[in-house]
């Protein structure tokens, strides 16, 4: 048994759900029976250690750019939140680069993994097992909120969305990717990663719950938040890496700030 495996199997699981609307059990459930798997760079979560270089140079580029950060400043003096962080796959990284990381999700596996590895690691992130709406409530404020690949596995994207927009202060930035909904994205992304190659457990994803860029804007708008960005992420099968480009068919980011 692995460190991380022995870890969760002494970690009991909170008896109820952080509370929000945003919170779907369904997925909170599926993503904790994989938690162990986290940082396994050829496990469940392989897909996104491979998409993790390229998001992570997209966040940077993003972050220094609205903020005026010179390149070799790195994040140094951002408060940033990683919603939906999962076992800290980015958290790790951006703690690295100089920003103090808060990171929440409400799967309390998900939590523990991410806690043992930093400790591990000798990073100090603020982990909690909580939900978007419940960070609002409690008033907090950051420099930007990262929200990747969650509002797929999310119940009420709006509402989350609205929750974002409230932890983000003025002048704020959010960082948001998703999937398409798109006949290419439900080919490659669930056809192609899940029944084909394998990569993730079939059912990972809906594809009714994937959104259109479009829709992905609309949703920003209404939460009073300006969209500045929208690039398409591109995976080369034959050389195994992403890429950005235009191509938002299946893959890619939004950046939005918050007027102030």
């Amino acid at each position: 048994m692995s460190i991380q495996s022995e870890s969760l199997a002494n970690h009991p699981e909170n008896t109820g759900l952080p509370q929000g609307n945003s919170v779907d059990p369904a997925e909170i459930a599926r993503f904790s029976a994989m938690a162990a798997d986290w940082w396994n760079p050829r496990g469940k979560f392989a897909p996104l250690h491979r998409f993790n270089p390229v998001r992570l140079g997209y966040i940077r580029e993003a972050l220094q750019s609205h903020f005026g950060l010179a390149a070799e400043a790195g994040l140094n003096g951002l408060r940033l939140l990683d919603i939906g962080c999962g076992g800290g796959l980015v958290s790790e990284p951006l703690a690295r680069m100089g920003a103090r990381v808060t990171g929440a999700d409400a799967g309390a596996r998900n939590i523990a993994v991410a806690s043992l590895h930093a400790g591990q690691s000798g990073l100090d992130i603020d982990y909690r097992c909580t939900s978007a709406e419940a960070l609002a409530e409690s008033g907090e404020t950051f420099d930007a909120v990262l929200a990747l690949e969650i509002v797929e596995h999310v119940a009420d994207p709006a509402g989350f969305f609205a929750a974002c927009s409230r932890l983000l202060r003025p002048g704020g930035l959010l960082i948001a990717s998703t999937l398409n909904r798109s006949p290419k994205a439900y080919a490659l992304a669930i056809v192609g990663a899940e029944y084909i190659l394998r990569w993730l457990p079939p059912g990972t994803h809906d594809w009714k719950k994937f959104l259109k860029p479009h829709e992905l804007a609309k949703l920003l708008r209404d939460a009073g938040l300006i969209v500045n960005d929208v690039r398409g992420a591109n995976y080369n099968p034959i050389s195994e890496r992403w890429s950005l480009g235009r191509d938002t068919g299946v893959n890619y980011f939004m950046t939005a700030s918050k007027p102030g």
